[in-house]
């Protein structure tokens, strides 16, 4: 025969005795230690919250003042032995309460909350950049627009700091685009009655793309801000009229290229024009020694641009060179379509004077599959490259317009050889390119230059292998500056920049992002997919697609029978309930939201409506003449309510605003009279009046042994539901922050609170957590379900929020919203639907899994 287990606490699991664990007995009825009770914690004045029960009871002193459970002595007392051990028994594990999984959710998780942290901060509030002008006269041709900041932006949401009218670059990374057709039909309209909030646009554009495309993102971000010559990346913008998602870089006002532009000949016309010789190339020499140190920079991180532009630089206002890596991006797309063989874009790439090395050429060839000869050009791209683009970049501002005409058909000569399809000895035509440059060069650097004009064409060499490193070329250019003989600064060793290369931009997925077609389509995020239209060259999709709400498809339903403002709604047994300013609490089936019943039994208006599931269910409706109706809620439905309430009538307040039903058969009601009553649902008499409140109260809530209760003198107030005494009372103290409640939601310990000022409150545990604004008008409405929440009001919308995160660390992000035809004013969430009551009447249930 088994030994029978002793007795023992419910939190530290030792056996009872009279000496070191002694059962006291608790107001609700359950035992606990004297040692443990005195270690729970406290989550108001003289209460604590019983471990077994988890109702919130009192405590009016110490825990000696509790009585000990006589009985649990006796029995642990007869029950021990000599032999036995405490420890030899095995400890009881109190299981973990784990909220259920949601089986119909509303929406599909839409991003990790580790990925929605660890980008959330690099969106821009949508109404801080104005956009200017475009690259190119078709519009968003290569993604890259030019405005300026129109609002300062300084808070620590973001991660940098914006001033007015500050210039800024924008590179488009993808335009999120909802995907939705229109259907009129019998049982309702498919439409995209989903909008996505402005945040979540950008974060789900971000969310969507490749992985690796992702990755690169991330690290040129964080490379903006470790490098202090790049231009800094200010974070992500949405414009809202086409939805493009752009990456917003820091803009200069004076660029190199037209900073120099009047020196359309070079400086070496310059200075034969005017002389001052070793002045003139004294400030070619600062210029062409920031442009190294700048490129260095990015070589020192693993970076190689691949391809560089006069107009990839810019100047602060102190005339230091910068590194603009919006024009970076912009530059490196155009070479990549116009190298991939479209001859309308070769004009657009030579505006731009962009520089690419042989090497880059015939890798970039290769990629599309063509090969230059026969094939045996094997060139690593690498910092060498870049050499050969700043080299280009140095020659074009000494010799100017002369350069570029040489480049300009450098280039035509390679692009057609390619497009025809003709043989090209590719080698031959670059080594005849390079010999009229350095007869350029010749000309102009004759006397006191010839080291910097040999320098310059090592950095041409075909072979990237036989070009000097960039420390050379600095060193070399430094000369022009100062007296070697008086140079005492300290000279860099060329050993210690020979690292390997981690990434090419050029060849990188976000100079491909805009790649178009010849008819100049975009690629796009559509219904959750990253892909090409019809025409263009090739398939892109990305894994992960999303489906119902994700892609903006909602199916709505609208259920009429009522003639006026719907004021609650309640789900259960099989039915919705809906009562309304008509008089009628109307009854749907949830199968198939037909209309089964209507319960008229009121002779005011209907304002609260709740489902009670003990025994026998029932339906509770009350109105503003203080009258409550119990309805069966069994089928078949009555005609006439089980019985009748009456609150004291007083002329000088309305009647019942709000109704919550507790587990223990208490029925609660709040009223105008700024009161809280207590009804018995087993004999149906009034058990109690709570007070305390200073205007209407106009929304219930029960959990945790806990009433909360809501009211427009803008405080919420707890009570236990053990003996209805007042636990605490919440509101904002914040200066001009008090609004009136006018309903709220609880989960467990999180309480959301929505005011008249469209402002949600988030406390959690009886500390404010989070308080932000959703609408801009009142808000009626409030439901929660699992970690979604949603809230309507006087805008005509549902605003749609994600709930994140645990206890304080709560955070909720708008995702959206569904738009509906009049004020919100009811919501209830159930099985993957949404139910919305409106002030014209109607009823309109939204789902989504079409």
């Amino acid at each position: 025969m088994e030994v029978p287990e002793l007795p023992e606490c419910p939190v530290c699991l030792n056996p009872y005795d009279a000496v070191s664990s002694v059962p006291r007995v608790l107001p609700c009825g359950h035992s606990t230690c004297e040692v443990c009770i005195s270690q729970l914690p406290n989550p108001f004045p003289n209460t604590i919250r019983c471990p077994s029960c988890t109702q919130i009871v009192k405590l009016p002193g110490r825990p000696s003042s509790l009585p000990k459970n006589i009985d649990l002595l006796r029995l642990s007392s007869s029950l021990v032995h000599p032999h036995h051990s405490p420890d030899d028994r095995p400890k009881k594990v109190t299981p973990r309460e784990e909220s259920a999984p949601q089986l119909n959710p509303f929406m599909p998780t839409l991003w990790s909350r580790e990925f929605y942290l660890n980008w959330k901060n690099w969106v821009l509030p949508n109404d801080c950049v104005l956009v200017e002008r475009r690259d190119s006269q078709e519009e968003g041709l290569f993604g890259l627009s030019y405005g300026k900041i129109v609002r300062n932006v300084d808070n620590f949401d973001v991660r940098c700091i914006l001033r007015e009218n500050e210039k800024v670059g924008l590179v488009k990374v993808g335009v999120f685009r909802d995907q939705s057709e229109r259907q009129d039909g019998k049982e309702g309209v498919l439409c995209s009655k989903f909008k996505y909030s402005y945040e979540a646009k950008i974060v789900k554009v971000l969310f969507l793309m490749k992985e690796n495309e992702r990755d690169e993102l991330e690290m040129i971000l964080k490379e903006s801000l470790k490098i202090k010559r790049v231009g800094k990346i200010c974070g992500f913008w949405c414009n809202e009229e086409d939805n493009g998602v752009f990456m917003v870089f820091e803009g200069f006002s004076r660029g190199l290229a037209k900073s120099t532009w009047e020196l359309e000949e070079g400086f070496l016309a310059k200075i034969e024009e005017e002389g001052h010789k070793a002045s003139k190339m004294g400030g070619f020499g600062l210029i062409g020694m920031e442009i190294c140190e700048v490129v260095n920079d990015l070589h020192v991180e693993g970076f190689v641009l691949g391809c560089l532009s006069v107009h990839c630089f810019g100047l602060d206002e102190f005339g230091r060179v910068f590194i603009d890596f919006g024009e970076v991006l912009g530059v490196g797309r155009r070479v990549r379509w116009a190298i991939s063989g479209n001859e309308e874009l070769e004009n657009e790439l030579f505006k731009k004077v962009a520089f690419v090395s042989p090497e880059v050429v015939i890798e970039s060839l290769r990629n599309q599959g063509i090969e230059l000869g026969d094939g045996s050009l094997d060139y690593k791209v690498g910092f060498g490259s870049d050499v050969w683009s700043l080299a280009c970049v140095l020659i074009w501002l000494l010799a100017g317009k002369s350069f570029s005409e040489e480049m300009n058909n450098y280039c035509k000569c390679l692009f057609s050889a390619v497009n025809d399809q003709k043989g090209c000895n590719y080698v031959d035509l670059y080594m005849g390119w390079k010999e009229k440059i350095a007869g350029l060069l010749e000309g102009g650097l004759r006397l006191g230059f010839a080291s910097l004009k040999d320098m310059l064409c090592k950095c041409l060499e075909f072979d990237p292998g036989s070009r000097p490193v960039l420390i050379e070329v600095w060193k070399c250019i430094r000369k022009l500056t100062i007296l070697p003989e008086l140079d005492i600064s300290f000279q860099p060793e060329i050993d210690a920049i020979r690292r390997i290369p981690s990434h090419c931009i050029l060849f990188g997925n976000l100079c491909d992002s805009s790649m178009k077609s010849k008819k100049g389509r975009s690629r796009h995020v559509a219904g959750g997919s990253l892909r090409r239209d019809e025409n263009e060259v090739e398939g892109l999709t990305v894994d992960g697609d999303v489906n119902g709400l994700s892609n903006g498809h909602a199916q709505c339903i609208n259920l009429k029978g009522h003639l006026d403002c719907i004021s609650g709604l309640a789900v259960g047994g099989g039915f919705l309930f809906s009562s309304a300013h008509d008089k009628i609490v109307n009854v749907w089936s949830l199968q198939d939201f037909s209309h089964v019943h209507s319960f008229r039994s009121h002779e005011h208006r209907v304002t609260a409506v709740v489902f009670v599931d003990e025994g026998e269910p029932l339906c509770i409706s009350a109105d503003n003449g203080g009258v409550i109706c119990i309805w069966s809620a069994k089928f078949p439905l009555d005609t006439a309510p089980i019985r009748k309430l009456f609150e004291e009538k007083d002329w000088r307040f309305s009647g019942i605003q709000a109704l919550a039903v507790s587990g223990n058969g208490c029925l609660y009601t709040g009223s105008g009279s700024r009161s809280i009553k207590a009804w018995s649902l087993q004999d149906y008499s009034l058990m109690c009046t709570m007070t305390g409140h200073k205007s209407i109260v106009s929304c219930l809530a029960v959990s945790n042994g806990i009433l909360y209760s809501g009211s427009w003198d803008g405080t919420v107030r707890l009570w236990s539901l053990n003996d209805h005494t007042p636990l605490a009372v919440l509101e904002d103290e914040r200066p001009n922050a008090l609004s009136p409640v006018r309903c709220l939601a609880v989960d467990g310990n999180l309480l959301l609170v929505a005011q008249e000022n469209g402002y949600v409150m988030m406390w959690y545990n009886d500390v404010l957590v989070k308080s932000s604004q959703v609408q801009n008008g009142v808000l009626f409405s409030i439901n929660k379900s699992g970690k979604w929440l949603f809230t309507g009001g006087w805008d005509k919308t549902v605003s749609v929020l994600e709930l994140s995160g645990d206890g304080t660390q709560t955070e909720a992000t708008l995702t959206g919203s569904v738009s509906v035809d009049s004020i919100v004013t009811a919501l209830v969430y159930w099985e993957g639907k949404l139910f919305v009551g409106q002030a014209n009447g109607a009823l309109k249930v939204c789902y989504s899994g079409l």
